[in-house]
């Protein structure tokens, strides 16, 4: 039988070893290449704020 303190070592090592493997996937991952938008928005991203700005009014989407 194991112990509490046994499990909970197991724990800590299974989720040291999920996240260098996660570091590891983001290190490797090429950024992604987005052509630029043309025509697009100016101003900050309207997405990150909750609305949109049309011609001085603000619509929620």
């Amino acid at each position: 039988m194991t112990t509490e303190a046994e499990k909970e070592a197991r724990i800590r090592a299974a989720a040291a070893r999920a996240l260098a493997e996660a570091a590891a996937r983001r290190a490797a991952a090429a950024p992604l290449q987005m052509p630029r938008e043309l025509g697009g928005r100016e101003g900050p991203e309207p997405t990150r704020f909750g609305d949109w700005e049309r011609k001085g009014i603000a619509i929620d989407f």
